[in-house]
């Protein structure tokens, strides 16, 4: 009898030990990511998760217009393209 429960038993157990160590910090970065996106302030300077650095001009929904470059081009980005703030 207890053999046929000793597989359930380790089922579960390989469950909570997958979703402590892959699932749950996922979870955690993703929210701390959309917490910093919905932060996001006209005059930040931000990189891109393509690598562009530039600063926000324009907040517009979930559209941003950054500037970039010694030019100072103007890019339309998502807001979910954001991968970071610079830190000043």
């Amino acid at each position: 009898m207890t053999s046929q429960y000793s597989g359930l038993i380790m089922m579960a157990v390989f469950f909570g030990i997958f979703y402590f160590l892959l699932i749950r910090p996922q979870q955690k970065k993703n929210k701390e990511i959309q917490k910093m996106r919905s932060g996001l302030e006209v005059g930040n300077e931000v990189i891109t998760i393509g690598g562009i650095h530039g600063r926000i001009l324009n907040i517009k929904d979930e559209v941003l217009t950054i500037e970039v470059g010694a030019d100072k081009a103007k890019l339309q980005v998502s807001k979910w393209a954001v991968g970071s703030i610079k830190e000043k």
